[in-house]
């Protein structure tokens, strides 16, 4: 018997919906997916690819395949790509108080069954903190409406949170980078079977009720 399948690659696909070059959403993409791959690399011996997807390399074949409902060959690659991933990274900078056009438009153009039980972890950028509630009120819900199971750590990058490394009431951008990327690679694996389930704790995790965390995002 082949055991082709034991070892082909686990692959983690990370979309950008970032506008700018270089991008603070894409560069918040690569790094989920460098935190996910190096936790999934130290715990098995599968190899780890990790793919990008620039949505902004994408708009035309988007709004094309919204009109005339077929997708071009790069679109039809990339969706491919996203609900045939072992995990999903999903990074969008906040427009009006929610993800970006762009990045709804994309998600549209997938069934809504075709990431049923897919680890996912939600991630956005902005220049302020104030707008950090888009993980809970707009991303998290998209990705249950899809049927997709989101990891309990969801990341939000302000301006200022590049470069810091927290104090001692608050975990910085690379700490949450690597518990959102730790708990996708754990999901990944099949340590986890849905957002809120029980696993065993790490050294580098730490017990914080979802009730608490929510309080925490709410600013006056």
């Amino acid at each position: 018997m082949s055991n082709t399948f034991a070892t082909e690659p686990l692959r983690i696909v990370a979309v950008s919906a970032g506008l700018s070059s270089p991008s603070s959403t894409r560069l918040l993409a690569e790094r989920l997916a460098g935190a996910a791959r190096e936790r999934l690399l130290a715990e098995q011996d599968r190899a780890v690819e990790v793919h990008v997807i620039e949505l902004r390399d994408l708009a035309v074949d988007i709004a094309n395949h919204l009109v005339t409902g077929f997708p071009p060959a790069a679109l039809d690659g990339a969706i491919k790509e996203v609900t045939e991933a072992d995990g999903l990274i999903a990074v969008s900078p906040v427009f009006t108080a929610s993800y970006s056009g762009l990045f709804k438009s994309f998600f549209d153009l997938i069934d809504n069954t075709a990431l049923t039980g897919k680890p996912v972890v939600v991630a956005a950028t902005g220049g302020t903190a104030r707008h950090s509630l888009v993980l809970e009120h707009a991303m998290r819900p998209l990705f249950a409406y899809l049927r997709a199971t989101v990891v309990p750590t969801s990341v939000y990058a302000a301006s200022e949170d590049w470069g810091s490394s927290g104090d001692e009431y608050t975990d910085g951008l690379p700490s949450r980078i690597r518990r959102a990327g730790g708990e996708l690679a754990t999901m990944i694996t099949g340590g986890r079977a849905a957002s809120g389930a029980r696993r065993t704790l790490g050294l580098d995790d730490e017990v914080v009720p979802f009730e608490q965390q929510l309080a925490d995002l709410r600013l006056d």
